[in-house]
This record gives structure tokens, sequence and C-alpha cells, in this order.
């Protein structure tokens, strides 16, 4: 079984920077950027977006909001890929919110269906698609699902503050959970955030929860790896599948418990050069975070790693 998901952020610099533009147009218009956790609501109004009421999206009020709107859902209204979470509805101006995940969650997917809501292009089309009985085309979904990925991330972390306030704190998975909670995001948002705008070579591994197999024991596939620049300049960025009991970081996995301090491992550079890590982990119990990184500051490396 083969869990890894495909990046669901990564944009072209010129779609980036129009994404983060209108996302930092919203942090203005929402007078948003000095407040912590992020206003919500504020950015919402901002927005001129509403939520649902709560009772519409219990199972049964959802579908039969939606075959008001369409016999076919899937031809009328975005939805989430696996299970509805969040739908926008552009004709009404209105977003759909599972109230059943933790806040931190529901903060996102606000955030994220706001992104498709003040995103002209997303609006325009979402409109003309609701409206008729085409679909939208796969690569195109995709491609409004990580610019709406960008948006909330974006407005959640607001630019680079995120990161300006991880520098500020001891080096360690501890910052990410601390800040977690001043951002209002969640433990897997604020340790991705971390990682990928560390200025030190560093890696993290979500796993999903921890499995016990009669014929391979105790493992954890890999859901998503996420890297500094600085990390993937030296080592490349790793495409594990599973950590198991002969994965070089499973001594930091935490079985049984809830964390686990910085374990000593060792990995290779790009150039072949062994370099003396440390790993630490925290069970969320949704997920499973490990934090990778050298006891040492790199020399810049550049050669073929041996993990792409």
């Amino acid at each position: 079984m083969t869990v890894l998901k495909p990046d669901d952020s990564y944009l072209s610099p010129s779609d980036k920077k129009i994404i983060e533009d209108r996302a930092m147009n919203m942090l203005h218009r929402a007078d948003a950027w000095d407040r912590f956790p992020v206003p919500v609501d504020d950015i919402l109004e901002a927005a001129n977006l509403k939520v649902a009421p709560k009772s519409m999206f219990d199972p049964a009020a959802i579908l039969s909001y939606l075959k008001t709107k369409a016999a076919d859902v899937e031809h009328k209204l975005k939805k989430a890929v696996s299970k509805i979470l969040g739908i926008y509805d552009a004709g009404e101006s209105i977003i759909h919110i599972d109230d059943s995940v933790v806040v931190s969650k529901q903060n996102f997917l606000k955030l994220h269906e706001t992104g498709h809501h003040d995103i002209p292009t997303h609006r325009k089309i979402f409109r003309f698609f609701q409206d008729c009985e085409k679909t939208l085309s796969p690569d195109t979904a995709d491609q409004f699902e990580r610019e709406a990925n960008n948006f909330a991330r974006y407005i959640l972390f607001k630019g680079n503050t995120f990161g300006e306030h991880a520098a500020d704190h001891e080096f360690g998975i501890k910052t990410p959970m601390k800040l977690a909670k001043q951002f209002g995001a969640s433990l897997y948002a604020s340790t991705r955030e971390y990682a990928r705008t560390n200025e030190r070579a560093c890696a993290v591994f979500i796993l999903e929860p921890m499995q016990f197999l009669p014929d391979f024991g105790a493992q954890a596939y890999v859901r998503r790896i996420e890297a500094s620049s600085r990390f993937i300049e030296g080592f490349g960025l790793p495409n594990d599948q599973v950590i198991n009991q002969e994965h070089f970081l499973w001594d930091a996995v935490p079985v049984g418990r809830k964390m686990t301090y910085p374990t000593p491992v060792r990995i290779q550079d790009k150039n072949g050069q062994i370099h003396e890590c440390l790993a630490e982990a925290f069970d969320t119990t949704y997920n499973i975070l490990v934090l990778l990184y050298p006891v040492k500051e790199l020399t810049p490396i550049i050669s073929v790693s041996s993990w792409e």
C-alpha cells in the first residue's frame, strides 16, 4: 500500500506570486496582520462570504441541499477529493464546512474555500460549472486546489511571519507545536510550514498512525515529506514509503508513547558523505510527525542525490 501524497501546494513562481498577492490584499482588507490567531470571521466578512448554518452539514441536510442544486453533485459543486469537508457555492456566496473536524482544521478549510471565492478565475469558473452540465478537467481542478491551498496557507501563517517567529525559538519539534496554538493552525500544517520555511537543513516525515501487522510487525506509512531548501540542496528530497523496524528513523518513532526526544541517526548526503543527525517525533493521534536534521551545518553540496 502506497500513501505518499503528491505535492498539494506547488505552484510556478508566477502563479504563486499572483495567489500570494491576493492573500496579502485579503489580510489588509481584514486588518488581520497583527492579530493572532488569524481572525477567520473577519477574513470571511472582508470576502463577503458566509458560512452555512451548522445544521446544513448534517448528512441528511447536506444531501437535501445538494439535490436542490443538481441531480449530479460532481457536475455542480466543488468538493474535497475523498471526503466532503468543505463546499463552495459560488452562486450563493456561501460555504459549507464540516464542523465535526477540529477547529484548526475548520480554520484552514474556511480559508481554502475563501480562496476559491476571492480568486476571480475560480469564482467565475465555479459559477459557470455549477450552472451547466460540464465538469472541471482534472488538471484544472488540481491547479485550483493548489492555488486555494496556497491562499489559505499564506493567510493562516501571515506570509513569512510564522518563519520569523520560529527563528526566535529554540530549534526542535516543540517549536511548531507552540506556534500552532498562536497561529490557530493544526500541528500537521504547522510542522509542514516549519520545515519548508526553515533556514536550517531539516525535513519532516508525516506518517499515518502506527499499524501492527501479523507478517510485518509495527510500521507506519509515510503520508508526506516536507523539507527545507537547505536540506534538499544537501540530501535531496526523501521518498520513503513506509517506516518500519528496519528503517533508520525507527528508533525515533514514538511507539506506545506520545513523543520521543532527539535520537541520533546517520544519513548520507548527495556526495556520499555520512552526517550525524538527530530525529525527534510527536504522535498527534491523527499523524506521527518526525523531524530530522543534521547536527552540524551543511557546506554547499551539488551532486546526485542517493534519495532522488
